[in-house]
């Protein structure tokens, strides 16, 4: 057994005498959550006080026992430049430098595995913007990324009938480097109390559909573009699996990929909604509907000029405060996602917010001669290098032209070959791929960056 591999079962461990507890937290009362919350808080912003330069430097002035009234907004805001301009002087381990870490992004992969500095995950995000940040999560933080993912299923599989006798066997239908969350903590944890088994969204969709005929789970997690094609799969007879549990997760579920997906394999389709910067920020309860996991996580919906966004109407972004991982302190942390918090209670009892579907712009897909070609086979590819600062992809009649805007060296040869041979063997034609560096991305009139530009429909 490797090193890793030991590190990794002792993890998988840990997590799993962990859940009990994390499924109590889902019953606690409001004003539980509310003293649970301060106290982290507080906890937090001390971390950062003590170990964080950059937070030091904003934060000393913070009186923490004013912040055992709940009174977030005397604190700060910080963006996602704010991160990746001062990396290392926000981690409060100064061996994390982003030197070091992007190299570790660089080299890990799924087959070997390995932790950085054999405590922690490192993983990259594109983003809502474009803009590549990169997480750190110390070994306690990427258990409860997990867990707090997977608790309401955790529960269900101890007291629901239908789940008592069924194999703990769950198929991700997601990113294919472990760069991204959903793959790296697919590697991390997967065990007898529930097997991982990964099909990367960058496959062919036969090859998908082969390998879960083939797996036939009980879980099914896929993006919402991936359940959108697989649920036609299904229903034309060629996905043949009939798994209790369906779940979508990192992309917008629009209304009509949900129908899809439910009238496919009649079963209610859960969400979850992830970010890389707080990882379960809201999961689906046995009742269907989306909860803030308010015992990790600090939410505040706001407007364009960060001022409080109430309950039933829809904010312009959030502000969240990640209240567990002290390796990379997040605090008022700007998230471009538009979020409805649903004023009234859930009937599921729970005191954790509910929020409506995470609405938004669905990453496009591009179409050749019939090829559909997920954006993630562009976005892994671009992601993964450290020196690409934002990026745009527009799909060609053969293929595609990318443009980026770096703040490093970006072996531009060898990302196209990378690309022209991910289109290959997903089936394009002699794929002709160009790519710029720029100095600026055309941008929507709101400022948003459309980072993939499909065809026009003929």
């Amino acid at each position: 057994m490797t090193e890793y591999e030991q590190l990794r079962q002792q993890h998988y461990a840990e997590a799993m005498a962990s859940v009990p507890g994390m499924i109590d937290r889902l019953s606690w009362p409001a004003d539980r959550l509310a003293a649970h919350r301060r106290t982290q808080l507080q906890q937090l912003v001390q971390v950062a006080v003590e170990h964080s330069p950059w937070h030091r430097k904003r934060l000393s002035y913070i009186d923490l026992d004013a912040l055992a009234a709940g009174d977030i907004t005397a604190l700060p805001t910080m963006t996602k430049a704010d991160l990746m301009d001062n990396f290392g002087e926000i981690v409060t381990d100064e061996r994390l430098r982003l030197d070091v870490v992007n190299a570790h992004l660089e080299s890990v992969h799924l087959a070997a595995g390995c932790y950085l500095l054999d405590r922690y995950t490192a993983i990259a995000s594109g983003g809502s913007t474009g803009r590549r940040a990169v997480v750190v999560y110390d070994w306690d933080g990427w258990t409860v990324v997990w867990v707090g993912l997977l608790r309401y299923l955790f529960r269900a599989m101890r007291t629901d009938p239908d789940l008592a006798g069924a194999p703990p066997v769950m198929a991700n239908v997601t990113a294919s480097h472990p760069t991204h969350a959903t793959a790296a903590f697919n590697r991390t944890f997967s065990g007898p109390h529930l097997t991982a088994v990964r099909f990367p969204v960058t496959l062919p969709v036969e090859e998908i559909v082969a390998g879960l005929n083939e797996t036939q789970p009980t879980f099914l997690h896929a993006y919402p573009s991936a359940l959108h094609l697989l649920a036609a799969e299904a229903t034309a007879g060629r996905l043949r699996i009939a798994p209790k549990r369906v779940i979508s997760s990192s992309e917008p579920l629009l209304p009509e990929i949900r129908g899809a997906a439910e009238e496919a394999w009649g079963v209610r389709l859960g969400n979850w909604w992830g970010a890389s910067e707080g990882g379960a920020v809201g999961i689906t309860c046995d009742e269907g509907v989306v909860h803030l996991n308010e015992d990790l996580v600090i939410v505040e919906p706001v407007d364009e000029c960060n001022q409080p966004v109430p309950a039933g109407e829809r904010s312009a972004k959030i502000l969240l405060t990640n209240l567990f991982n002290h390796a990379l302190p997040l605090i008022r942390y700007e998230i471009t996602d538009e979020v409805l918090v649903l004023p009234e209670p859930c009937r599921c009892g729970s005191a954790h917010r509910c929020v409506a579907d995470i609405e938004g712009r669905l990453d496009d897909t591009f179409v050749y001669g019939g090829r559909t070609v997920h954006p993630h086979v562009f976005r892994s590819a671009l992601g993964r290098r450290a020196g690409i600062v934002e990026y745009q992809v527009r799909q060609t009649a053969q293929g595609a032209a990318v443009a980026l805007r770096c703040a490093g060296p970006v072996d531009l040869d060898h990302l196209r070959a990378d690309l022209v041979d991910a289109l290959t063997r997903l089936g394009v034609a002699a794929p002709e791929i160009t790519v710029d560096v720029v100095r600026a991305l055309e941008r929507q009139m709101v400022g948003k960056l459309k980072r993939f530009v499909p065809l026009p429909a003929a």
